[in-house]
């Protein structure tokens, strides 16, 4: 394939945003799926002339729970150490309320950054965060499957780690300090004498554990072609034994959801591939798929913050709403554009890609500057953005098109605010616009059912680019072109 070239003029754009974040598509590897009951919707379908703008700016979100935060709700206290200063502060599990249904219990992943009551989180990979580069992030899962909330009888888990007897918030609170230990190579100790010994049999015992893969998402997040074929596939990635898929509502296009073979879906499964069945005579334009299921959310997932709050690892779920979508574009002649873009860790930056299925190129334009992606081809721009600051990405397409990618790269740990004694004040679980509780917490109240876990591996791109400098708003930025 052709990779994008950089034409000419550079402009300044300034723009903000604040959420987004794809999640990483993956199946789910062992059981738990017997007490699934799932439901998949497939609606939406609606054509857009070529030649009327199309703008499109939502978070991007290769599926699963999306979720509000409610809040720290079964703690007790803990006791960080930073370059010789001591702060305590609270420390246990959360709860989160999920879209359309549904409640999560989560640790945090991310101690030197506050949290924010009632901050947008998407479920997502652990690429997409600080457990992406973090060796022992298998061991944190391990520590989940061992301990509260997954272990519910404190009587047994007091035995097995012979530490005393446990109420719910000290259980918590030596879980979430074990985690701590490893996901941010804190030096932290539990207050209370039998959380503490929690926290050190759960460090001492635990093992590497295979990440888990999403509760639904599809492998996808943009396909295009030509008017009269089929557009895909785009597969279906869960761990329900089986979902049933419902007809588009909106009909009026012609353009339906089929598999391989051009038959209506009715059903589907972990596996199964989808497709856009576009008439050869449908105006040029664009259609969304979402699918939507009810199942239990795999301990381990990572939920990553719509906005600077901290990064949290699913700890219990009950049976919640979880969903997914892609987008189709297609074009009788000429270009057919498409754009997605994914959180790159690893350079601290966003990709932006471009795809071309069409037999014309076609230009578009990013951060102030020209791409031109040839016939049959795509190209991948890799945009620096600031860690724990939020970044709005927008695209400027041929013929009106305008998609804009929000989110906030939250990749590292440690905060830059966090370098002396002094700024522990900065610290903490709690919320960032509420004072810590002045007493321990007990009582879960949270989700109910199965805390499912499901086993996955993780998967990486083919990159390779060459790099250019510019100046864009007042400052330096780094962009590199890549060829797929």
């Amino acid at each position: 394939m052709a990779a994008s070239s950089v034409r000419g003029r550079s402009r300044r754009r300034g723009e903000g945003g604040r959420s987004g974040g794809d999640g990483d598509a993956r199946t789910a590897g062992r059981g738990g799926a017997a007490r699934i009951a799932a439901s998949v919707l497939l609606a939406g379908l609606v054509a857009a002339g070529a030649g009327t703008a199309a703008a499109e700016d939502a978070p991007q979100h290769q599926g699963g729970a999306t979720a509000v935060l409610d809040g720290l709700k079964t703690f007790d206290r803990a006791v960080l150490v930073v370059n010789g200063g001591k702060r305590e502060l609270p420390a246990g599990l959360f709860e989160m309320t999920v879209d359309g249904g549904g409640r999560l219990k989560t640790y945090s992943v991310d101690i030197h950054n506050p949290t924010q009551d009632q901050a947008g989180y998407l479920e997502t990979s652990w690429d997409q965060t600080s457990l992406g580069a973090n060796r022992n992030a298998g061991r944190i899962r391990w520590i989940l499957q061992h301990s509260y909330p997954r272990i519910d009888d404190l009587s047994a888990l007091a035995r097995q780690a012979g530490t005393g007897p446990l109420t719910e918030g000290t259980a918590a609170a030596g879980t979430q300090v074990a985690i701590w230990r490893f996901s941010d190579k804190a030096t932290v100790n539990a207050a209370d004498k039998q959380a503490e010994k929690l926290a050190d049999w759960l460090q001492k015992h635990a093992r590497d554990t295979a990440e888990p893969g999403a509760s639904l998402a599809l492998d996808m997040t943009t396909v295009s072609g030509r008017s009269g074929q089929r557009l895909g596939p785009v597969t279906v990635r869960t761990a329900a034994a089986q979902v049933s898929v419902t007809p588009p509502a909106d009909s009026s296009s012609g353009v339906r959801v089929t598999d391989r073979n051009g038959r209506p879906v009715v059903a589907a499964a972990n596996g199964s591939q989808l497709y856009f069945d576009v008439p050869a005579d449908a105006a040029d334009g664009s259609a969304s798929l979402a699918v939507q299921a009810t199942t239990s959310v795999p301990v381990g997932r990572v939920f990553a913050a719509s906005s600077k709050s901290q990064t949290q690892i699913l700890a219990g779920s009950s049976d919640s709403t979880v969903s997914a979508g892609t987008t189709a574009t297609w074009a009788a002649t000429g270009a057919v554009p498409a754009f997605s873009a994914r959180k790159n860790c690893a350079l601290g930056s966003v990709d932006v890609t471009a795809t071309n299925k069409g037999d014309q190129p076609f230009t578009y334009e990013l951060v102030g500057i020209e791409h031109t992606v040839a016939a049959g081809g795509s190209g991948t721009v890799t945009v620096p953005v600031a860690e724990d600051q939020p970044y709005a990405l927008t695209v400027i397409g041929p013929g009106g098109l305008q998609k804009t990618f929000k989110g906030v790269l939250d990749c590292r740990t440690t905060a830059s605010a966090v370098t002396d004694a002094g700024d522990l004040s900065r610290v903490g679980t709690q919320s960032g616009n509420q004072p810590a509780p002045a007493s321990a917490g007990g009582g879960s109240g949270g989700p109910a059912g199965d805390l499912a876990a499901t086993g996955g591996s993780s998967g990486t791109a083919l990159t390779a680019g060459i790099a250019l400098v510019l100046v864009v708003v007042g400052g330096g930025a780094v962009f590199a072109l890549r060829r797929n």
